[in-house]
C-alpha cells in the first residue's frame, strides 16, 4: 500500500478534521455518484474539473481555500483512485464534447467504502457503530 494511502485509511494517526482528507473523500463521493447515476453513460459517467469545483464550491475546505479541487485530484491521480480520461467524447448531457473527465476506479471505490466503514459513528446501544463495529 502507498504511504499516502496508508495514511488516509486511518492506519497512521492523523487529526480527526484533516481538511485535505476530507476534500479526498467528498470528490470520491461526487465521483462514485456519478459513476452509479449514469451507468452505460460512459461520458456522463466521468466529472470535469470545472463541474467538481462548482459542485464542491461550498465544501469548507475548498470554500475556505485551504484545498484545492485540482491539487486533490492529481493526489486521487497520483495513487490510482481515479484516472483521467481524455478521449472527447460527444457528451448529450453537456451537449458538447467533453474535455478531460475524471473517473472513480475500482481502487477508488473500495478506498471509499472502507473510509466509510471505519470513520467516527455514534455507537448504539450495545456499543457499534453503525458498520457493526465496537
Amino acid at each position: 500500500m502507498y504511504p499516502l494511502l496508508a495514511c488516509l485509511a486511518g492506519m497512521v494517526s492523523q487529526p480527526k478534521d484533516d481538511p485535505i482528507r476530507a476534500t479526498l473523500l467528498a470528490i470520491l463521493r461526487l465521483l462514485n455518484q456519478a459513476d452509479v447515476v449514469n451507468e452505460g453513460k460512459d461520458a456522463e459517467q466521468a466529472q470535469e474539473l470545472g463541474e467538481l469545483e462548482k459542485r464542491m464550491a461550498d465544501f469548507g475546505p475548498i470554500r475556505d481555500g485551504s484545498v484545492k479541487v485540482a491539487l486533490a485530484l492529481g493526489l486521487l491521480i497520483r495513487n490510482k483512485l481515479v484516472t483521467a480520461q481524455t478521449d472527447g467524447d460527444y457528451s448529450w448531457a453537456r451537449q458538447r464534447d467533453a474535455e478531460v473527465r475524471y473517473r472513480i476506479t475500482a481502487e477508488g471505490k473500495k478506498f471509499l467504502v472502507d473510509s466509510v466503514e471505519t470513520s467516527d459513528r455514534i455507537p448504539d446501544a450495545r456499543g457499534r457503530n453503525s458498520a457493526g463495529r465496537m
